[in-house]
């Protein structure tokens, strides 16, 4: 998962038991505890709605991870969705995948719809809350960060609030994923551009030297979203980008 431009909460203290959880399956909201309940598939808590004139701009994005679409509010989200798709070890990932409910220390209810639950290959889960640094003052919000934080640290979760992904990694990153779909692979010619990348060249150069480059660059850029080959994506990505195999 992309960790830049990335803000931790305030960290506190607090038990599983503190918190009440519900997350939507099958149109049916069921009750428990973040260490009770599955989460990958659960349904989004809450609509994305789409009105004339309003601020932010909902959508879908169809995750190559799991081929399925995922929701988000904000474009700020549909990027951190692509970088979750991105990211090897990501192995699911869901938006608005419950809410939790607490009463603070003051004694004030507090409720809260993180942005995604994201399981990892190795296990391990981590949720994610998308909010602009210019954008976290207001006191209720940062109490809200603070107890789903506390709430995640209590069943050995992480979490992250997380803002602007660098520009440049975050246009390269939306460029490769225009070519996720697995209608892009093409085993046979796969294999001779992994051959021709086995020794790092120009993105561009490289593929012509493979064939026709309207029918292999778009394998080039799948094999690069796939992560078969890389190159450096904190520079932009163009016809001079050096590219190379990942070996094993």
């Amino acid at each position: 998962m992309d960790d830049q431009g990335e803000s931790q909460s305030g960290r506190g203290r607090g038990r599983a038991a503190d918190f009440e959880v519900a997350r939507v399956q099958g149109g049916v909201e069921v009750h428990g505890s973040l260490a009770e309940l599955a989460f990958e598939e659960a349904d989004p808590v809450r609509d994305f709605p789409s009105y004339r004139g309003q601020r932010n701009f909902p959508g879908l994005y169809w995750a190559a991870t799991m081929l399925r679409h995922v929701g988000f509010q904000s474009w700020l989200e549909r990027d951190h969705a692509i970088s979750m798709d991105f990211d090897p070890r990501v192995t699911w990932f869901a938006s608005q995948p419950f809410w939790l409910s607490w009463t603070s220390p003051e004694g004030v209810r507090l409720s809260h719809a993180p942005d995604y639950f994201a399981r990892r290959a190795d296990g391990s889960a981590v949720v994610v809350d998308c909010r602009p640094e210019a954008r976290r003052s207001k006191a209720r919000d940062l109490a809200e960060f603070a107890g789903t934080e506390t709430a995640c640290e209590a069943v050995g979760w992480g979490f992250r609030l997380v803002g602007e992904i660098d520009r440049v990694r975050v246009a390269n990153l939306r460029r490769l994923a225009g070519f996720r779909h697995p209608r892009f692979a093409q085993a046979r010619l796969e294999e001779v551009v992994e051959a021709a990348f086995a020794v790092p060249g120009p993105l561009v150069g490289q593929a012509v030297h493979v064939g026709d480059p309207i029918l292999v660059l778009p394998v080039v850029f799948h094999l690069l979203w796939c992560g078969r080959l890389t190159t450096d994506l904190s520079r932009p990505l163009g016809d001079h980008s050096l590219v190379s195999r990942v070996e094993g």
